[in-house]
């Protein structure tokens, strides 16, 4: 499965536990009840057990609704659930190693913070990059700002599709697109507060911006 980006799945849930009061699964059910098709599991205070059993109960809710599930981190886990693909980070295993045990079909995925880890990512296989922070973000210790120029000048360099992730808002979401990302990652901005108002406020925006650009 490499439908990644279409109109369904240009904005997608990270998974934060300590945003939302919800279980992950309540969490995961309202995001697609809301529209969300694409989930990444992504919670760094869980044991590897708890994660998995989280991940068995999630997929088969993504599976009942055609939602890509994206496992952050663990590639074993991933595997174990039959997920769509993974997500990785910059101390993870490489990227090639990840596509021996995953297969061609699953989706991989990269974290990345400069120009060269995002063309080293391109080169070693992934499908797609995940590049931040764009704005300040508290969700997770990634560096300082990179702003919407950044994300330009990757564009430039990259073929495969661009994630922009980090501090992302209703508010700013039009400006990333307009940079040239072609879906947002977003954990804060949809799981505080009403998921179900949030999701439909990016989309709204979402949807003018990429009417505009003729996308």
């Amino acid at each position: 499965m490499k439908n990644l980006f279409t109109k369904s799945r240009v904005l997608y849930l990270i998974t934060d536990r300590t945003i939302c009061s919800l279980s992950l699964a309540e969490m995961t059910t309202k995001a697609i009840n809301a529209g969300i098709r694409t989930i990444q599991l992504r919670e760094k205070n869980m044991t590897k057990k708890e994660l998995y059993k989280e991940a068995l109960s999630i997929r088969k809710f993504t599976l009942k609704h055609r939602a890509t599930f994206i496992i952050n981190d663990y590639v074993d886990i991933a595997l174990a659930v039959n997920a769509d693909g993974v997500h990785l980070g910059q101390e993870d295993m490489p990227i090639r190693e990840a596509r021996k045990l995953l297969g061609e079909n699953k989706i991989i995925g990269i974290s990345t913070h400069s120009m060269k880890q995002a063309v080293d990512a391109q080169r070693a296989g992934a499908d797609y990059i995940g590049f931040g922070p764009i704005f300040k973000t508290t969700t997770k210790n990634a560096g300082k700002p990179k702003g919407t120029k950044s994300l330009i000048e990757v564009k430039k360099h990259i073929k495969i599709p661009v994630v922009a992730i980090g501090g992302i808002t209703i508010d700013n979401v039009s400006e990333v697109f307009k940079s040239g990302a072609d879906a947002v990652a977003v954990a804060t901005g949809i799981l505080s507060g009403d998921i179900k108002k949030n999701t439909q406020g990016f989309y709204q925006q979402i949807k003018a911006v990429r009417i505009g650009l003729k996308v």
